[in-house]
């Protein structure tokens, strides 16, 4: 079965390329503009992993992840925060909010591909293994 990555960015660019990408690995691709599209998704079908802004219309991605979070069947969702704030502070925040993984702009598409594997491996793999 293809595993479904949920690309949610404000930026046009961002997304196309990160849809391009994504389905030349072989994963099914969703797509949200805003927080709140995002959670229309999850709510409507969960995807296998999210790649979520941070800084996006509506709600941001801190707060999305938080939401996220707080439903405990998605407690396990890996969820990788994009941002162009290298910080550590925000970092840290996306972290404590629930991120999985946080990836700051620009990225390799090659190396984010690579992360969104490892964590989907990491998330298909049954909890006594790991």
């Amino acid at each position: 079965m293809t595993q479904s990555v949920l690309v949610a960015d404000d930026e046009p660019s961002i997304l196309l390329s990160l849809q391009f990408m994504l389905r030349k690995a072989g994963f099914e691709v969703r797509l949200a503009r805003t927080g709140e599209e995002v959670l229309e998704a999850v709510a409507q079908s969960a995807p296998d992993l999210i790649l979520l802004d941070a800084m996006m219309p509506k709600r941001d991605g801190f707060d999305v992840c938080q939401t996220i979070r707080a439903n405990p069947e998605h407690r396990d969702l890996p969820i990788i925060m994009l941002t162009a704030k290298s910080r550590d502070v925000e970092r840290q925040k996306g972290m404590a909010m629930g991120a999985t993984d946080y990836v700051t702009k620009p990225f390799s598409t090659r190396d984010l591909v690579e992360t969104v594997r490892k964590h989907l491996a990491t998330a298909s793999t049954p909890v006594l293994e790991r």
